[in-house]
């Protein structure tokens, strides 16, 4: 799907051939892999700052807004967001491609389709804003970008589970099923994640108790883990499809 997307074998060249399953494990090893980095990095050199809480009670683990913010984190980070965002605009692209082949003559999953659309290019920009936009440098700016990422995410996720959903009730390939399956597990869990990781926010803010900021970062973590989770979901949607960067032949140039 991807190849058509992207190029017609009788028409153009390839210069570079991938399968999206390495494509798709490739984008979300990206962050995953910075992230780990940049979790161990500031427990391991930036304990004391990156634990550090306003009330400062006793806090082990760092948020992931303090994880990011000083260097090298900080430009670990960056490279790996700045890596991984351009391929998913294309995934979020192909996505609306096939949804449109699925859902042809039917006018609310198209529309849908068009909102989950919209909804994964700002959940991939507000990624990239709260990412180039540090708490430390300029809180508003980071906190708005979080709050867009969170909200475009969870309403992607929704979207998503319901047009599978719709596609499931009809005949799918045991890869499709399996997808989702697991797109619906993984955004209970992320709800539930993002749930809990508000209330331990709000608790600590309100009462200041030890530990309390350490639940938050741990229920942080899993609300981005799962995120991660559900795009490789993709591994499945496409998983005989290839993505394809290829030129016109020389007969066709003019």
């Amino acid at each position: 799907m991807l190849q058509g997307l992207l190029s017609n074998l009788d028409r153009d060249r390839p210069l570079i051939r991938v399968r999206f399953t390495t494509f798709a494990v490739a984008t979300v090893l990206l962050p995953l892999t910075g992230l780990l980095v940049c979790l161990v990095t500031s427990l391991l050199y930036h304990y004391e700052d990156a634990t550090y809480t306003h009330c400062q009670v006793s806090n082990y683990l760092p948020s992931i807004s303090a994880a990011i913010s000083r260097p090298p984190e900080i430009y670990i980070w960056r490279s790996c967001i700045g890596l991984h965002s351009a391929p998913r605009y294309l995934v979020a692209a192909a996505y609306f491609s096939f949804y449109r082949g699925r859902f042809a003559g039917r006018l609310l999953e198209l529309l849908l389709s068009g909102v989950a659309l919209l909804c994964s290019v700002a959940e991939n920009t507000g990624l990239v804003l709260l990412t180039y936009v540090a708490s430390t440098e300029a809180y508003k700016v980071h906190k708005y970008g979080f709050i867009v990422f969170i909200a475009c995410s969870l309403l992607h996720m929704l979207i998503t589970v319901r047009l599978w959903h719709v596609i499931q009730r009809h005949y799918v390939s045991p890869e499709e099923k399996t997808s989702f399956l697991w797109k619906t597990r993984l955004f209970l869990v992320n709800i539930s994640c993002c749930a809990a990781a508000a209330y331990f926010f709000r608790r600590h803010n309100k009462y200041c108790e030890t530990g309390v900021y350490t639940l938050f970062a741990a229920f942080e973590y899993m609300v981005v883990f799962s995120n991660m989770a559900f795009h490789m979901t993709a591994f499945w949607d496409f998983g005989s499809a290839q993505v394809m960067v290829a030129t016109p032949q020389e007969d066709k140039r003019f």
